[in-house]
């Protein structure tokens, strides 16, 4: 049977990513004294790698793809196929940020401002290729962790990726600039790429993880309704295209399918409600395969 070798991302992307695949159709156990997580899918075999590395063990064919950031494939300057962007982090659904930071009570305002400076970072390359673009000459220093306590002492300035900032502020450091913008990305080996069975195993399951990640956030609603309270109901529904309606057995009726942001349920079914819409249900929804 042949198989495709896939990289899954150890470390904090770890369980956001298993639970999008959970979403998406597959179950993944992974026993903590183990680097290959069984998958009920005898096609894939996978392997937990640092996101940091993914890029190069697919670019180098030991893995066929993998899952990693935009940032750690400018990193590594890896040549893969960027197959899908998969748009979601730790802890949202959205991007993530590298940022220069420095102390709230730094005078550094701005990159020049760091002329000959110590600056801590885990992304090194980038750092560097992005001080040499705004023409600056500072110190870039590997930094193994706990980044955001280095400055003021052991370092003047760090570039540290962030979700939602709170980090940053909670350790007394102020943003200066946004060096990069960076999402998770699927990406493949160019020659697994080439093989027709393996693009096509890909493009499935990047198919059924975009349609998990088009359904966070969203439910589907069902309901019943007269034919004369239709256009009243169809006003209240912001829909992800147009609700499908389907006739029913009695002629004077009709059922109302849709999907909707689920924040929006708690105003929109009393709204329904009041426009004559009965046997209304809410369901939730794994994918949305647009």
């Amino acid at each position: 049977m042949r198989r495709l070798k896939l990289g899954l991302p150890k470390g904090s992307l770890q369980d956001a990513t298993l639970e999008l695949f959970r979403r998406a159709g597959f179950e993944i156990s992974v026993n903590p004294r183990s680097y290959f997580p069984a998958i009920d899918d005898d096609e894939i075999e996978c392997m937990l790698i640092r996101a940091q590395e993914m890029a190069r063990y697919v670019e180098d064919g030991i893995l066929d793809a993998g899952l990693t950031g935009k940032d750690w494939i400018l990193e590594n300057e890896a040549s893969v196929i960027e197959a899908a962007d998969l748009i979601y982090a730790k802890q949202t659904f959205g991007k993530v940020s590298w940022v220069l930071a420095v102390p709230e009570k730094s005078p550094f305002r701005s990159v020049q401002d760091l002329e000959g400076k110590i600056i801590a970072t885990e992304l090194v390359g980038v750092t560097k290729r992005y001080l040499a673009e705004h023409g600056v000459k500072a110190k870039v220093e590997f930094s193994w962790g706990a980044t955001e306590v280095k400055p003021p002492v052991l370092a003047d300035a760090i570039v540290e990726v962030t979700e939602t900032g709170s980090s940053l502020r909670a350790n007394g450091l102020r943003i200066v600039e946004k060096v990069l913008e960076s999402n998770t990305q699927f990406i493949a080996n160019r020659d697994s790429w080439a093989d027709a069975w393996k693009r096509e195993k890909i493009q499935t399951i990047v198919m059924l993880l975009k349609g998990a990640i088009e359904a966070a956030g969203k439910v589907g609603l069902m309901l019943n309704v007269r034919r004369a309270d239709l256009d009243k109901v169809l006003g209240v529904l912001p829909a992800l295209k147009r609700p499908t309606v389907s006739n029913l057995s009695d002629p004077e009726w009709v059922a109302v399918n849709t999907v909707i942001e689920e924040k929006t349920v708690r105003e929109i079914i009393p709204r329904l409600k009041a426009a004559n819409a009965q046997g209304i249900v809410e369901y939730p929804l794994n994918k949305i395969v647009l």
